[in-house]
């Protein structure tokens, strides 16, 4: 089988269920697990938006053309509590009007320890699986990508707004309460959310009473020590399959990120 790498695609069971996707076929993972498995890098890389061949792939997947034209690669997209959608200077408003003026969450979550994160409504729990969070709990509802970003910077005054994925694949987490983390945390960020009522409408951010939502994932053994395989300097990987967690898939000799590669056509065996 060859074709295009994509995203891992994942559905929330016990344990996360997950799927490889490569061109126009998905391969199941899990049943692979604790099996050898080799992925070999072609040398070609396409991108995700044009599919022009190109030498190199910018932001997850794409040409240099299509990475400077596109919203969905802009720097606010990283940062958005920067998003100027409402100053009409996106590069597609059209997409930003469907991607970025929706209802977003803030959440908390656990991923390499306690962090806070945003996501549309849309990409729950695709969001917090991708990160390899083993808890999660939304904590607020807002009406826009700018106003999530600024909930976001106010609470990261306090906490992590990052993973650190080497710590992430090194195991499962102690379990936090996020429960008593939100209820500590909210009180600090008061006067920010009154500000941001003022600015946006006493309706724009709502707190929410959600339940936590635990997250299992199919791993048999966790590294003690990550090495990390890149395709840009060694095209094959071949090596038994211990488990999956976030984006990475987890061997026995080393990890690999799969949305890194977006693009990159590679061939798999099993």
């Amino acid at each position: 089988m060859q074709g295009t790498l994509k995203k891992l695609k994942s559905s929330l069971t016990t344990p996360i269920q997950y799927q490889l996707p490569i061109g126009d076929q998905v391969v199941d993972i899990n049943p692979l697990i604790g099996k050898p498995l080799t992925l070999s890098f072609t040398g070609n890389i396409y991108c995700s938006h044009c599919a022009k061949k190109t030498k190199k792939s910018y932001a997850q997947g794409h040409c240099f053309v299509c990475m400077r034209k596109l919203a969905s690669c802009d720097m606010c997209i990283m940062k958005p509590e920067t998003c100027h959608h409402a100053q009409g200077t996106c590069k597609e408003p059209q997409w930003g009007e469907d991607n970025c003026m929706i209802p977003h969450y803030v959440y908390l979550a656990n991923t390499s320890g306690l962090k806070v994160g945003i996501t549309r409504h849309t990409q729950i729990p695709t969001r917090w699986i991708d990160q390899g969070a083993t808890q999660a709990l939304p904590i607020f509802k807002v009406q826009t990508r700018l106003q999530s970003g600024l909930v976001e910077v106010a609470l990261a005054e306090f906490i992590a707004d990052k993973t650190n994925w080497r710590n992430m694949l090194k195991g499962q987490n102690d379990v936090i309460d996020l429960k008593a983390a939100a209820s500590e945390l909210i009180p600090q960020i008061q006067d920010k959310l009154d500000e941001l009522a003022q600015l946006f409408g006493a309706t724009a951010i709502e707190v929410l009473n959600e339940e936590v939502v635990d997250l299992s994932y199919p791993v048999q053994v966790y590294p003690k020590k990550i090495s990390s395989f890149n395709f840009d300097k060694d095209p094959s990987i071949s090596a038994v399959l211990l488990g999956v967690k976030g984006q990475y898939l987890i061997f026995d000799t080393g990890v690999i990120n799969i949305r890194k590669f977006t693009s990159y056509e590679v061939s798999i065996d099993f």
